[in-house]
């Protein structure tokens, strides 16, 4: 499938040379993550701003780790995810192109070539040999776009919706026609249930 994928792209995608660019403000333009500084720290930026992992998805930054002459490192904005370990982006100032650095690239071939599947380490595609790059980069992840707080308030939203299905599932199991005593045994072991099934759900939310 791997190799399949890449001799679909054997073209790598779209250049244009009328537009310079550096990386960090086009990444940032195109997926809306609202960064700033040199492309490596951001990584450490998201950190409680940004959902952060190892897995590609559609509009996420890949932030590469400073490495070699690239020493304030780089960011390309993923456009497609091919297969777990193609994937296209949109980024610039990466390849020369018509004799100059700063162009814009679209949708080019990035290739996880990792040991462990993690993104880890990738190759490029390079657009003047018209091919991936010979050289492996090493990266941090994925910074997605939507932030912690709207992740936060999606799991604040689910427990809200289980407790509330909670104590209507409760309610209905309440036996009919029970006497004054076992209603009241019953409604006093509902919070408990309750709370019981909130710290389930919460505890698999802060898991994640």
């Amino acid at each position: 499938m791997l190799m399949a994928a890449m001799l679909a792209l054997t073209s790598g995608g779209s250049a244009s040379a009328e537009d310079s660019l550096q990386c960090v403000p086009f990444a940032r333009m195109m997926s809306g993550i609202q960064l700033f500084g040199d492309a490596w720290t951001w990584w450490q930026k998201a950190a409680g701003h940004y959902a952060q992992g190892f897995v590609p998805k559609s509009g996420a930054v890949l932030v590469f780790k400073p490495n070699g002459v690239m020493s304030k490192g780089h960011v390309a904005v993923v456009s497609q995810v091919l297969t777990d370990r193609v994937i296209q982006v949109s980024h610039a100032n990466w390849s020369i192109i018509e004799g100059a650095r700063g162009q814009i690239e679209n949708n080019v071939t990035v290739v996880d070539v990792s040991p462990a599947g993690d993104w880890s380490q990738v190759r490029v595609w390079y657009d003047p040999a018209r091919d991936l790059g010979s050289t492996v980069y090493p990266t941090y992840g994925f910074i997605y776009q939507s932030t912690t707080t709207a992740a936060r308030q999606a799991a604040q939203g689910a427990v809200r919706t289980v407790a509330q299905n909670a104590v209507s599932q409760l309610a209905q199991a309440a036996t009919p026609g029970g006497g004054p005593s076992q209603m009241l045994s019953q409604a006093a072991s509902a919070p408990d249930r309750i709370a019981a099934l909130i710290q389930s759900v919460t505890s698999g939310s802060d898991k994640q």
